[in-house]
């Protein structure tokens, strides 16, 4: 197995599909430069990023308009399977400009039970960081289905921190946090902290919003939040449509919400 390329400083950074898209679940390009510009200024002070990055099924869709596909599990294969390589065409283009490298690197659940599958992505992971390239994470969908399928991108991103003995998790939805109520009610407040054995489930609340192709919510984010925090990797939710969010959490400014052990 691979040792550990280096002593800097690793994090994975989640993007959902609502950061990415707009009121019309279309790609918005400037959200993903940001993004990318984001993690390359975080690159040249020495703190490796992997991306695990939704959009994919939206990206299908894109192309191939309304599909008469019935069943809602291919239908989703179909549209991400197209989608993939049309998200990697965006990030590649935009890595690019600012002169970095980046790859697609695919799995299933089942490629993260203790094995040689597990032992061939560590391997993996190690290598791309090791060379500078910026891995991004995302599910095999055409062969992900039931028991190998992860319940979201949240879970995925969760098991990749861990895999690559992650700093810190970054979960970027479309809202600034967990709020004690709906977040667009003006006596709804932001919770910045939260210890795994607090109950603050009694705050989540169903967004209005719908989640085009998307699977997560705020109840998967605080489920994941508060499993990954347990095993010692401190998770942020915070809004990715915020400026400069991500360079502002692993500098330690106040943003978003903060689960620790």
């Amino acid at each position: 197995m691979a040792e550990h390329c280096d002593k800097k400083k690793r994090v994975v950074v989640k993007v959902g599909t609502n950061v990415m898209t707009n009121k019309d679940n279309r790609i918005v390009g400037p959200i993903l430069k940001s993004l990318v510009h984001q993690i390359a200024k975080l690159y040249e002070e020495d703190v490796l990023t992997v991306l695990v990055s939704s959009g994919s099924a939206i990206a299908g869709k894109e192309v191939l308009g309304d599909s008469e596909i019935q069943d809602p599990t291919t239908r989703r294969q179909v549209f991400s399977a197209v989608g993939q390589p049309r998200m990697m065409r965006h990030y590649y283009s935009i890595f690019h400009d600012y002169g970095m490298r980046c790859a697609q690197v695919l799995a299933t659940k089942r490629d993260f039970a203790p094995g040689k599958h597990r032992d061939n992505m560590i391997n993996c992971y190690e290598a791309l960081l090791s060379e500078g390239i910026i891995p991004i994470a995302n599910e095999d969908d055409a062969v992900s289905l039931t028991m190998s399928m992860f319940s979201d991108n949240d879970e995925l991103a969760s098991l990749v921190a861990e895999l690559i003995d992650a700093d810190m998790l970054i979960l970027l939805t479309d809202t600034d946090g967990l709020f004690t109520g709906h977040p667009d009610h003006d006596d709804s407040k932001i919770i910045r902290h939260v210890q795994i054995d607090q109950d603050v489930e009694q705050y989540i609340q169903e967004s209005e919003k719908g989640e085009g192709e998307g699977r997560g919510g705020m109840e998967s984010k605080l489920g994941v939040a508060k499993s990954t925090a347990a095993k010692d990797i401190p998770t942020y939710i915070a809004n990715g449509k915020r400026e400069n969010v991500i360079v502002d959490i692993v500098q330690g400014k106040e943003v978003g919400t903060r689960f620790t052990a």
